[in-house]
């Protein structure tokens, strides 16, 4: 639309020059404001046209040819979109909440300016435009720059954060994992030692030692395993339904549970399931090794089975 209102604009001016001669003119167009370029007036030596000459030689030296002011026009929506993308690039660290290394933003002061200017010359092309238009272009092919390194930045800062998040994981894992052997160490020394503790302590180290000792992998030997060894980490029974429905959720207490897609396996779905080796070297094959190695990593990453379950409902993991 606008480049049709322009090329009738450009046929009324050239067919005012076929009266018999053309005077001296100079052209002029309003400047706007806050343009960035210099308003020049055109002016055409008086010149006489025969009365049978063609008057597209004079009035192209006047006016602005079509191709010129359809040039203009495409800078213009070049431009336009270079400032779309950069306010774009710009909101999207703004949403990421990232630690962005340099500017947040892009200027575009100066190719607003030049919009403007080059808008005002486009909807009233009676000037030659090529050297604005290139100015323009000019200008557009920086902010594009900026706007791409930009993209580049933030792209680099979500990778980091990625990596950081990765990191602190896996040293939670093996922090957990130490605590964890720990664990099943002083709990197999406290069942070794049962004879020379308290008849409370003896009781329980003997009840833990049993059902750990039992071979029974089915849920309900499971179950009874892991309640068994409640005491050994300082946990009352009422600890008990938290685990139940925590392991249930993650392997349906199932000794042999594995998830092909992570490679979490066992009752506690250990990832990968040879950390649980720590905790004894048939980890593969007895569920006792499994709950050890599983109540000490809540112990140290939860502190109680409640807590871990707490969790594992708000984030869908433990």
């Amino acid at each position: 639309m606008r480049r049709t209102a322009l090329a009738s604009a450009l046929t009324v001016a050239l067919g005012a020059g076929l009266i018999g001669g053309i005077s001296t003119t100079a052209h002029a167009v309003e400047q706007p404001a806050d343009s960035p370029f210099e308003l020049v007036a055109y002016t055409v030596p008086a010149t006489t046209i025969a009365p049978f000459a063609s008057a597209e030689a004079a009035t192209e030296a006047t006016e602005p040819t079509i191709d010129e002011v359809e040039d203009a026009a495409t800078a213009l929506a070049q431009a336009e979109d270079a400032l779309a993308a950069a306010d774009a690039a710009a909101d999207a660290v703004a949403d990421a909440d990232l630690d962005v290394a340099g500017a947040t933003s892009v200027d575009t002061s100066e190719l607003e300016a030049h919009v403007t200017g080059l808008t005002a010359y486009v909807e009233n092309p009676d000037l030659l435009v090529t050297d604005v238009t290139d100015e323009t272009l000019q200008v557009t092919a920086a902010v594009v720059a900026d706007t791409a390194d930009l993209r580049t930045r933030l792209k680099d800062a979500q990778a980091k954060k990625v990596a950081e998040e990765a990191a602190a994981k896996k040293a939670a894992e093996e922090a957990a994992a130490r605590k964890a052997a720990e664990a099943a160490a002083a709990a197999s020394s406290s069942a070794r030692s049962s004879s020379s503790s308290s008849s409370t302590s003896s009781s329980n180290s003997l009840s833990a030692g049993s059902a750990a000792s039992s071979g029974d992998n089915s849920v309900a030997g499971a179950k009874a395993t892991a309640k068994a060894m409640l005491s050994s980490y300082g946990w009352g029974s009422d600890q008990f339904s938290c685990l139940e429905k925590l392991w249930k959720r993650e392997s349906g207490w199932n000794y042999k549970a594995y998830n092909s897609s992570s490679g979490a396996y066992g009752i506690p779905q250990a990832l990968p399931g040879s950390k649980m080796a720590s905790a004894g070297s048939n980890w593969k094959t007895s569920a006792a090794t499994q709950i050890k190695w599983g109540l000490g990593y809540i112990s140290s990453r939860y502190s109680t089975p409640c807590g871990a379950w707490s969790h594992s409902q708000s984030s869908g993991w433990y």
